[in-house]
This record gives C-alpha cells, structure tokens and sequence, in this order.
C-alpha cells in the first residue's frame, strides 16, 4: 500500500503546489479539543499534519511548545492515548501524520511495538528528533522499527558528508531547518534557504520541507519558492495556548492566509 505522506507529495507535484505542514501538539490543550483542531487542519488545506507526542522534557523544543506539552500531560496525555487520538481522526480524515517525538517515550513503550501500534492507529511517518539514523543501526532494538516512514532533520550546520549521508537515507520528506536553535526561537527565516536546499536536492529525489520561524504569509511563499513545502508549529500552537476554548477556530483562521500563500509558491 502506497504511504500516505508519499501519495499527497505525489498528488501536490502533479498540480504544481507545495504542502503546508502543521504541528500541533497531541492532547494539546485536551483530547476533545485536540481532535478537533487536527480536524480543522484537514479541512482547512493542510496537507500533513505533525503531532507532536507530549513529553516532559522536550529539550530540542522552545517555551511554546514546551507548555503545550506540559498542558497535554496535564490533561491525562500519554503515549498510547496520542494513538488513540489518531485512530479518532482517521474514522473521518486521510491527512497524513507524522508522530514528532523524542526516543524516550518511544522506547519506554517499546521500540517495535510502538511503530507497529502506530501505523496500525493511522500514523505514517516519525521524527525522532535525539535518535540519529546510524546510532540506530548500531543498537539491534532500535533498527527493528517498521511501517512508519522515517523523517530525516538537515540543519544548516550539519557538514556536508553527513547531509549526503541524511538525505541518501531519507524517507517520505525531509525536515529542513531554515536556521539553527529551538522550536519557536526569535528570528525570521534565513537568507540562505535556496541555497541550503540546493545542497540537499543534489543528493536526494526526497521532498524538502522548511520550517523554524516561518509565521507570515509572506515569509510562507517565500519558502515556498526553493522548497517542497512549508512546516509551521509554534506560531500555530501559540493560538492553541491564546485561545484555549475556541482553539480550533483560532488555528483555522490563522493558518488560512498561510496554507493559501504556501499553495501559490
């Protein structure tokens, strides 16, 4: 069966537009709500929706997402409950997912057990942000992992034997920094974007997504221009944490003007 991450990038190249990717913290700022605003997304255009696993010490992440995954814990958030967020929403919506985590979690609930569960519930990709592609392959329980397309992350420091190396193993898409620092760090996108994707399509076929501190729609079409599509995560779980009790509608008609320029670029 053809991946769903694979299919959408499929289909968005066939008519010449870029994806707008979305994360948003699971259970964030409770089950219910969480699930409809991961709806919302879908029916607004986002074409892959990140979910982030609640996790109580996020290091890669900044204060904003860090405080969604703390409401998230608060509010009765695990591991196996943010699989059971993702079977609810696929009773209704086909929008790809791809689980942002952090290895501890995922070994505490079982390497293997967890990337079977996981695309059994409707997930279709991971981003393990602190497990690098070749410690897995030194470590026989962390190599076993099937039925999830495995996310690659390129930063703009990472040295040119390595990007090579990232992207000739990447799958489903590439995350692209489009700066160094945490999630939701101060600072507009970098110059260099097209020139740091350059460097990686010379290696790969795999589609490049951008994020980290794209939050207008302008800076989106700019982004949208050199890359495969756009990633936006704090700004939007920043109206999450804004308007906590209508947080879905607050996330749709932020994102609109943004998935609208992404399309256009």
């Amino acid at each position: 069966m053809i991946n769903r991450i694979d299919s959408t990038f499929a289909r968005l190249k066939e008519s010449h537009q870029k994806a707008f990717v979305a994360y948003v913290a699971a259970g964030d700022p409770n089950f219910e709500a969480s699930l409809e605003i991961i709806k919302t997304l879908a029916d607004a255009g986002a074409d892959i929706i990140e979910l982030g696993l609640p996790f109580s010490d996020p290091l890669a992440d900044g204060i904003v997402n860090q405080m969604a995954a703390e409401r998230a814990l608060k509010s009765g958030m695990s591991t196996a409950r943010s699989l059971e967020l993702i079977q609810r929403f696929r009773e209704t919506h086909q929008t790809p997912i791809v689980l942002f985590t952090y290895l501890n979690p995922i070994f505490t609930y079982g390497f293997e057990k967890f990337h079977h569960d996981a695309a059994a519930a409707g997930a279709d990709g991971i981003l393990l942000l602190d497990l690098p592609p070749d410690e897995a392959a030194l470590n026989q329980d962390l190599s076993v992992g099937a039925g999830l397309k495995h996310i690659r992350l390129i930063a703009p420091t990472t040295p040119p034997d390595r990007v090579k190396t990232l992207a000739q193993s990447s799958e489903g898409f590439i995350y692209m920094l489009s700066r160094t620092g945490v999630t939701g760090s101060h600072g507009a996108p970098s110059a260099n974007i097209a020139a740091q994707v350059d460097r990686i399509r010379a290696h790969t076929s795999t589609p490049i997504c951008v994020g980290f501190g794209i939050t207008t729609p302008e800076q989106a079409a700019e982004v949208a221009q050199s890359a495969d599509g756009v990633i936006v995560g704090s700004a939007i779980v920043k109206q999450v944490e804004l308007h906590p009790l209508d947080a879905a509608r607050a996330v749709r008609d932020f994102t609109a003007p943004l998935i609208t320029a992404t399309k256009c670029g």
